[in-house]
């Protein structure tokens, strides 16, 4: 499934900004950063269960926002993209 990972971490304080740094190593883990704080993530549900679980313990709650948007399939129908970035086909050829 595709997921959307998008989030807001406050950067006011040092803390916030490891934060910040963590929650995106995270997110680069397992997807491809769309946006300054967007990712698409293609995953299986216990992949997307353990990269909630993660990012919840990077986050501060009280301070932070983090949002999950699971893209139903067909993908294709639903994402459109514009614009000089392309993003990486999970389902084609991998060329390495």
């Amino acid at each position: 499934m595709l997921i959307i990972v998008t989030y807001d971490v406050s950067t006011e304080t040092r803390a916030g900004r490891r934060r910040l740094r963590r929650v995106a190593k995270v997110c680069e883990s397992v997807g491809q950063r769309v946006q300054k704080s967007v990712f698409e993530c293609q995953v299986n549900e216990m992949q997307f269960e353990e990269l909630e679980r993660s990012l919840l313990v990077e986050i501060d709650e009280s301070e932070d926002n983090l949002r999950f948007y699971r893209i139903t399939e067909p993908t294709e129908l639903r994402v459109r993209e514009y614009g000089n970035f392309r993003s990486v086909d999970f389902e084609g050829t991998l060329v390495v």
